[in-house]
């Protein structure tokens, strides 16, 4: 079965909904691979099916998130006695809030060969509908559930100068909107899509204070991708800031010149505002 030169893990995007987005060579490297590590054996078997590959059956092991650290080793001995083993997750891209990480890296630890063969992703998917800014993201995966991580996460989103995608199951949906609402400020804009790719695909846009209502009238149905937009930039020094920090400047000796020089750099205001500012407080001095 192997047309592959030499062995090598090759990690296969898969659909995250919609099975016409399986890729030609998404089918080749399946339909080439020796075996066929996946997360759920029965999606990937009638994955297999749909897409016509022959002899999938019977390749076919589980590799998931229990047992991904044992099954590790023995996909290593299989690469390195010149096997190709493709990786498949549910939906999506291995790795991505799913299994294959461990996988990667211990080939990689092995010397071995670790190829991609690109499909669809849920994150990048939601991103570029949502209509949010996409020149700098982060990808936060699903939340912890409870406690103090969870705390300070979310603690972290409210600053997040980045557009923010997190996944959440429809259980917790509703949760995870309010503790945003809550911790990011009414007016921070969120996108919340479902069923990407699907019969039913849906994507809400609104603020974060409406969205605890608008989860709790949808009905819960697939996983969600949520994305959050920017944190507003902090607010800058006010005149009041500017002209206190000159006159505590002048106060301890400093020329107007020098004071504006200080000021500028503790405050990360312009020179010449600092500079007018504390030429006004020696004109209120005389």
């Amino acid at each position: 079965m192997n047309t592959g030169v030499g062995g090598a893990l090759v990690l296969v995007g898969t659909p995250i909904g919609n099975l016409g987005d399986l890729t030609p060579r998404a089918v080749e490297a399946l339909r080439d691979a020796d075996v066929i590590a996946a997360e759920d054996t029965r999606r990937t078997r009638a994955l297999l099916t749909h897409a016509g590959v022959p002899g999938g059956r019977r390749r076919v092991r589980a590799v998931h998130a229990h047992n991904e650290r044992e099954q590790a080793n023995e996909i290593v001995d299989l690469i390195r006695a010149g096997k190709r083993v493709a990786f498949v997750t549910d939906a999506g891209m291995p790795g991505i809030a799913d299994p294959g990480a461990r996988l990667v890296r211990a080939c990689l630890d092995a010397g071995l060969a670790v190829e991609v063969v690109p499909g669809a992703s849920a994150l990048l998917a939601a991103l570029v509908v949502s209509g949010l800014p996409t020149e700098r993201f982060v990808f936060e995966g699903f939340l912890p559930r409870r406690g103090p991580t969870r705390a300070e996460r979310l603690a972290e989103l409210a600053c997040e100068a980045r557009t923010v995608v997190l996944f959440e199951a429809p259980p917790r949906v509703a949760a995870t909107l309010a503790d945003l609402a809550r911790t990011c400020g009414a007016e921070r804009p969120v996108v919340i899509a479902r069923e990407l790719t699907k019969l039913h695909e849906d994507v809400w846009r609104g603020t974060v204070g409406e969205a605890p209502e608008w989860a709790k009238v949808s009905e819960p149905r697939g996983e969600y991708v949520l994305v959050l937009g920017p944190a507003p930039p902090p607010p800058g020094p006010t005149d009041a800031d500017v002209e206190a920090a000159v006159r505590a400047a002048l106060a301890a000796g400093a020329s107007a010149r020098d004071a504006a020089s200080q000021v500028a750099d503790q405050l990360g205001v312009s020179r010449r505002r600092a500079y007018d500012a504390a030429i006004a407080q020696r004109a209120m001095r005389k």
